[in-house]
């Protein structure tokens, strides 16, 4: 080996724990990263296929007839 082989050899060798260190943390940063990505995108077809369906469902309607609530206010105010 030439001596500049041997003396990187050494510098990589005395870095090498640094080294590891650094690549595990960009390891478990592109993990969470993807983690995070699939999360809202999932997310997002949900939501999105959920306001479809909402919206293609037919609308529910109430009929409500005031007419014992007028009749019973108006015997209130009829008695005064």
């Amino acid at each position: 080996m030439s001596q500049a082989k041997v003396e990187r050899y050494k510098k990589e060798k005395a870095n090498r724990k640094q080294i590891l260190k650094k690549e595990k943390a960009k390891n478990l940063i592109a993990r969470t990263v993807g983690a995070v990505i699939c999360i809202a995108l999932i997310g997002w077809i949900g939501y999105s296929g959920y306001s479809r369906w909402e919206a293609s469902r037919p609308a529910k309607t109430t009929e409500i007839t005031m007419e014992a609530i007028s009749d019973y206010l108006g015997s209130l105010s009829a008695e005064e």
